[in-house]
């Protein structure tokens, strides 16, 4: 990801240990992650999983409808995260254009990878 370096000396950094769950899917949550280091998994309702490596991100959703978590995430290795404020998050679109184009490129790719039928959420996106 291009703005992958801009959370090196992050002061809000989350670590995990080896399968240690960070988000269960319908949990509160109010911050987008970044992937620094190490792998993780993402499993949506309907049973897909995606795996997730140094540069990916995930909770983007949440920021921009906040409500439960689509997704559970789990540590498949040690792992270090940027957690990503909502005002941080709009500092970063304001300041940074291709930031905005890159979460906008990933929810597109996710959302064409889900299986036709997958559960929807009271919001009305896909599960």
């Amino acid at each position: 990801m291009l703005f992958f370096d801009f959370f090196r000396d992050d002061p809000d950094l989350v670590y995990l240990a080896v399968d240690q769950q960070l988000l269960e899917r319908d949990d509160d949550n109010a911050f987008m992650y970044v992937l620094l280091d190490g792998h993780m998994a993402l499993c949506h309702g309907d049973g897909h999983v995606e795996s997730l490596g140094p540069g990916d991100f995930f909770g983007e959703e949440a920021l921009l409808a906040p409500g439960p978590s689509l997704v559970a995430a789990t540590a498949q290795s040690t792992c270090t995260l940027a957690r990503i404020s909502h005002e941080r998050f709009l500092f970063l679109v304001r300041s940074s254009p291709g930031f905005a184009i890159d979460v906008l490129r990933v929810m597109s790719r996710r959302l064409r990878s889900r299986p036709i039928g997958a559960e929807h959420d009271a919001r009305g996106g896909t599960r």
